[in-house]
């Protein structure tokens, strides 16, 4: 944690009216068929516009890197679901800090079994950030996280805790000689 940083942020959000979290799930189990169908004719349609166009991308290759940064444009936020999204597990356990604490080190473990793999020659390397979202901390604060984190052997970067806790593999940055 940098010290600008204001304390309070780092604290559990507060529990949300139950009320509003069963508005929200209600309006989640509506949204997601849309959201669903809405993926679905997207990539259909940058299936359809590569058919069309597979003869362009044999003779140009910033065709086909402008088409692949567009489908990437228009099918990442339709894979993930907005903020406003209340899932079953959440409505059941907002405020249960046991189910978050529990959360976090779940992530957190599973962040640290992809970054400790070794290296191997030809391989990509492993991942050495990582992202906690919210969702996965509100119940226990970000200073939660960090704890869990430091004592796995990840570092703290710059970070809004309102919206995430990025995090850095320390052991990344030593000498593997593998280059």
């Amino acid at each position: 944690m940098h010290v600008y940083e204001d304390p309070a942020t780092w604290t559990p959000e507060r529990v949300r009216p139950k009320g509003q979290l069963i508005a929200r799930f209600v309006l989640t189990v509506l949204y997601t068929p849309v959201q669903i169908v809405m993926w679905i004719v997207a990539l259909v349609v940058f299936l359809a516009v590569g058919l069309v166009t597979e003869i362009i991308t044999v003779f140009s290759t910033s065709y086909e890197q402008g088409l692949f940064k567009a489908m990437d444009r228009v099918m990442d936020p339709l894979s993930k679901w907005p903020k406003w999204c209340v899932s079953w597990p959440e409505l059941r356990h907002e405020g249960d800090s046991a189910y978050y604490r529990a959360r976090v080190e779940k992530k957190v473990g599973r962040w640290t079994k992809k970054a400790s793999v070794p290296h191997r020659q030809g391989k990509p390397r492993p991942p050495v950030e990582c992202a906690i979202p919210l969702r996965d901390y509100r119940g226990v604060g970000g200073w939660y996280v960090a704890q869990v984190a430091g004592a796995q052997g990840w570092e703290l970067r710059p970070t809004d805790v309102r919206k995430e806790v990025r995090l850095w593999w320390s052991a990344a940055s030593r000498v593997d000689g593998l280059g």
